[in-house]
């Protein structure tokens, strides 16, 4: 039922780049911002922590290199989306001055870990927040839950709800990209992948042909383990989270996996700091978008 913007859809599906992930939420928010220079200690409570970090991606989406030249598009926070830049709604902005596609964060964090996974908390709220979305021009939505252990019943519980969830969002006609992340720290990453390929090959076969999805995944072991997602008729685009790498490391095995593009966050975002002056910062966040561009793009 995706009734997204028709250029919006061709770019995300069709365009070489990457996704710059700027949806840090509120438990993950102070490391953000303390990564980037400001300590807890320089804000009182979650209005001041939201606007500084809402300060920072504003920065980051003003910046000259971050166009929809290199960056497809911009995976963001619910507070954001609600933000402005420039004076602009920030997913208006992004998509008629930047040419980026615009899209949400709808999890609302993870539940505590069982049968080797996180699953997602309820989104009790969500039909409302899709609605809001779509009056504000974004094209589509992530969702992540997380992987520890090779458990075949927790696995299939994570792909079973990222599914049903992406259900719901096809109905206000987003584009859902489905996060079922395997932590690079698993003791048997390798086995842990195999399981999910096969779970999400299941629930990917499963879907009518009107559906299609995007796969946001952790880099695999095995360079190219995931081309059969890639190349599955129901899977729009795959792309790859960092996961805790170095963007060095990260662009490495990223570069290995053909068809896969990057979706980072941390690894996009690193090297920047509040103390830099305008010229410095968007000096770091050119060269690092253009280091991930290549990987996406550039395969070895």
């Amino acid at each position: 039922m995706i009734v997204a913007d028709t250029k919006m859809l061709a770019q995300v599906c069709e365009k070489q780049g990457f996704f710059a992930a700027l949806d840090q939420s509120g438990g993950s928010t102070p490391g953000a911002l303390k990564l980037y220079g400001i300590p807890e200690s320089a804000y009182s409570g979650d209005a001041e922590m939201f606007r500084l970090i809402h300060e920072m991606r504003v920065r980051i989406i003003t910046a000259p290199a971050f166009t929809g030249e290199k960056v497809i598009g911009a995976i963001l926070f619910e507070a954001t989306m609600d933000g402005q830049a420039q004076g602009k709604p920030v997913p208006a902005f992004l998509w008629e001055e930047r040419g980026v596609v615009p899209f949400l964060k709808v999890d609302k964090g993870l539940q505590d870990e069982a049968d080797g996974v996180q699953l997602m908390k309820p989104i009790p709220s969500l039909d409302p927040l899709l609605e809001r979305a779509v009056k504000l021009g974004i094209c589509g939505t992530k969702m992540r839950s997380v992987v520890k252990l090779n458990s075949q019943t927790g696995i299939a519980a994570i792909v079973k709800q990222q599914f049903e969830v992406a259900a719901q969002i096809d109905s206000h006609g987003l584009m859902p990209i489905l996060e079922p992340e395997v932590s690079i720290k698993s003791p048997d990453k390798a086995g842990a992948e195999a399981t999910l390929l096969a779970e999400l090959t299941k629930g990917l076969d499963a879907l009518p042909e009107s559906r299609r999805v995007m796969l946001k995944l952790t880099i695999p072991d095995v360079p190219d383990f995931y081309r059969p997602l890639i190349e599955h008729p129901r899977v729009a685009r795959v792309v790859a989270l960092s996961g805790g790498y170095s963007r060095t490391e990260a662009c490495e095995k990223l570069a290995e996996n053909h068809g896969m593009i990057a979706s980072f966050s941390r690894a996009l975002i690193n090297d920047l700091k509040h103390s830099m002056s305008d010229s410095e910062f968007d000096a770091a966040l050119a060269a690092a978008i253009d280091e991930i561009y290549q990987a996406s793009v550039e395969k070895v």
